[in-house]
């Protein structure tokens, strides 16, 4: 029987043949990430369950990222991490990313992937629900609890019941003013932010591998935003060159059947699809930029797993080049390796760093979630109020930011920067 590639690849870390949707199956785990916010719960199901001297199954499949509250004076945010070094240190871990030290590498969505960590035909798990990103490489990879992740940490498998596949097919060429934030909030106000639940949401078609990978990454981020269980997009020469890049350890990209059955398939023509915003409270309130233009802003906000990657950070600059910002700009690179390049791109000449400057911009903040969850009092670039926002994040949902009484719209990196030039909501083309 045919299969789709996320049935594929979970068939394979089952041992089994062959799969279908609505089957529950145990899947060994080849990564399992975890946080600052999930990693102290996860490690306290663990200890209670399989006893406080246990070892974890396997020393080199679990990563660890502290990565959304660990700029801050808050005493509990430290205690948080420091319970991740005593478990790090009792286990003989290798892969842990440590604040304020050379090691640390920032955001866990983007981490994972620079450091090597996310391979086609693998299955990744991690207690944070956008591990989803990662499907972008060609893997399986979903959110879950904590105590699913104290079970894996002990036996390295997992029990799940096989998702039903939605396939989304983008044809043609992305136009230069449109990007992946602009494909995904389509879809997701196409079909609301249930519309996949519990659903596989493949992404195919020429427009698709079009992207580059952190284009890719942008898309596969946000299908949890749809309810859907993981978002994958299958691998390609793209994927094999980011990945080999990174590490030397050996993968088998999978593949699906072209006649597998899916239980549902929208096609788009990228020519057809314009610069959007998803408009408060949900990340379906689709609107085109063109058609808010009366909404005027307080904040801009370019950051995050979504929109804090180098090459949203290019297309900002791009657009900025020459121009000044009305409303205070706040920029959060999403890793070590983001903010370093941040100095050494260059846009008209300029580095970012010097073109975001003379743009107005405010201080580039160190690597982390920062506001895009909200967090304690002192987290860079936290709404104190009636703001309304535009920003590159991934959800609007009431108080996300900080503040229960801000707005907050969604958009991409483009219409982001274009609206900070001109303090309301503006489409991008206006300045290309």
């Amino acid at each position: 029987m045919t299969m789709t590639v996320t049935e594929k690849i979970l068939a394979k870390a089952a041992g089994m043949r062959h799969v279908q949707p609505g089957d529950n199956i145990w899947v060994g785990v080849d990564i399992l990430l975890t946080h600052d916010v999930c990693g102290p719960g996860t490690i306290g199901v663990f200890e209670r369950e399989f006893g406080a001297k246990a070892r974890v199954w396997n020393r080199d499949k679990v990563v660890i990222i502290p990565d959304h509250y660990i700029f801050t004076a808050d005493e509990k945010a430290h205690r948080n991490v420091d319970t991740l070094r005593t478990f790090v240190k009792e286990q003989g871990l290798p892969n842990f990313y440590d604040p304020g030290t050379p090691s640390y590498k920032g955001v866990c969505h983007v981490a994972l992937p620079e450091g090597g960590h996310v391979r086609p035909g693998e299955v990744i798990f991690g207690t944070d629900s956008h591990t989803c990103t990662h499907g972008a490489l060609g893997a399986f990879a979903s959110g879950i609890g904590n105590t699913d992740a104290g079970f894996i940490l002990g036996t390295g498998k997992l029990l799940i019941k096989v998702p039903k596949t939605m396939r989304f097919r983008v044809n043609g060429v992305v136009p230069d003013y449109v990007m992946a934030k602009d494909i995904i909030l389509r879809i997701i106000g196409d079909i609301g932010f249930d519309g996949a639940s519990y659903c596989a949401m493949e992404f195919t078609g020429p427009a698709i591998h079009q992207l580059s990978i952190e284009e890719r990454m942008t898309i596969c981020n946000m299908a949890i935003e749809a309810g859907g269980k993981n978002g994958i997009i299958e691998a390609d020469e793209k994927t094999f060159a980011y990945v080999r890049a990174r590490t030397d350890k050996p993968f088998e990209a999978v593949y699906g059947d072209p006649d597998a059955h899916v239980e549902s398939e929208r096609v788009y023509d990228a020519a057809t699809l314009e610069p959007c915003v998803a408009e408060p409270h949900v990340p379906s309130n689709y609107a085109l930029c063109r058609e808010r233009t009366d909404v005027q802003l307080d904040r801009a906000y370019i950051g995050s797993c979504t929109g804090g990657k180098i090459t949203d950070f290019i297309a900002a600059a791009r657009l900025l080049n020459g121009h000044t910002v009305r409303i205070p700009t706040f920029l959060v690179p999403a890793t070590a390796e983001v903010a370093e390049a941040l100095f050494t791109e260059q846009v008209g000449g300029k580095s970012l760093v010097q073109l975001f400057a003379d743009a107005g911009c405010e201080e580039i903040a160190p690597p982390s979630c920062a506001a895009c969850l909200g967090g304690p009092l002192d987290t860079y670039g936290r709404t104190h109020g009636n703001e309304a926002v535009i920003s590159t994040t991934n959800r609007n949902f009431l108080g996300r930011m900080g503040s229960k009484q801000s707005r907050i719209y969604l958009a991409s990196p483009l219409s982001v920067a274009a609206s900070a030039i001109t303090g309301h909501i503006t489409d991008p083309r206006e300045f290309m």
